[in-house]
């Protein structure tokens, strides 16, 4: 069968698709078919998908046909990269996925971010992001957990200030405060430094920011109750739910502004 006339059937099929799924069309220089016609869909899950199987080259090549189809960078971010890496999130927590397949997935997601970040528009989670300080409380240098986490709110558009791990009590506050970050994220694996959580949110409530700077906790030994004990905001079970949890905290911060703002008007 010549090349063109498959070109010219898969180029039909396509367009049947869209029209029954009611999807609007881009058209995108696909390698190895000529100009061949994608949907918005179909862009979302190849960047989807090159994260999950962490194909580097396929991811940065996605990214680019998302910016050459016109699609916004914070769409193929939200509903391409960041779900990708949602379902290695999930891998790994089920343990079918492992370390080796966590990292090689991540960079495969910063692959098509490099392409995208710096196209996002002032106003957009990108153009002025909301800064996250994350690190391993001290003692505890167990940062897989933290490194998922991480990865998934930066493909979520958060500006994510990485302290490392075992970090000291002082370095989370004074980092939140240096960079005018609204929200800590600590997590930890052992029992004996579930205390480190404490003194940091101790270590807040002694310079004033409790309250201004959110907290969310987790890790393998941490649980809601103890969210509860030391005065936490936020608890993640897992890393997507605590990219859910960061996202709600932003929310309430912005409420509590806009309260504020309605009361000094008045």
């Amino acid at each position: 069968m010549a090349l063109e006339f498959k070109i010219f059937l898969l180029d039909y099929f396509l367009q049947q698709t869209a029209k029954f799924n009611n999807i609007q069309r881009h058209t995108i220089d696909s390698e190895g078919y000529g100009m061949v016609k994608l949907s918005v869909e179909e862009i979302f899950g190849r960047l989807r998908q090159t994260v999950i199987v962490g194909d580097t080259e396929g991811a940065a090549k996605a990214a680019q046909d998302s910016i050459d189809a016109g699609i916004e960078p914070w769409r193929a971010i939200t509903d391409g990269l960041a779900k990708g890496m949602e379902v290695v999130g999930e891998k790994y927590e089920s343990k079918e996925y492992f370390l080796p397949e966590v990292l090689t997935s991540s960079e495969a997601m910063y692959a098509g971010l490099n392409l995208l970040l710096p196209l996002l528009k002032a106003g957009e989670a990108g153009g002025d992001r909301e800064k996250v300080v994350i690190g391993v409380v001290e003692g505890d240098i167990h940062d897989i957990g933290k490194n998922i986490v991480k990865t998934m709110l930066t493909a979520g558009g958060y500006d994510v200030i990485d302290v490392g791990r075992d970090v000291p009590t002082p370095t989370f506050v004074e980092t939140a405060s240096g960079e005018k970050a609204k929200v800590i994220a600590m997590s930890t694996m052992m029992t004996p430094t579930l205390m480190s959580m404490k003194d940091v949110e101790d270590e807040l409530a002694k310079k004033g920011l409790k309250g201004e700077v959110k907290t969310i906790i987790g890790g393998g030994t941490v649980t809601d109750e103890w969210k509860a004990k030391i005065g936490s905001d936020a608890y993640g079970e897992d890393a997507v739910q605590a990219v859910d949890k960061v996202k709600m905290l932003f929310q309430e911060i912005k409420a509590a502004l806009e309260l504020a703002k309605k009361k000094k008007g008045k």
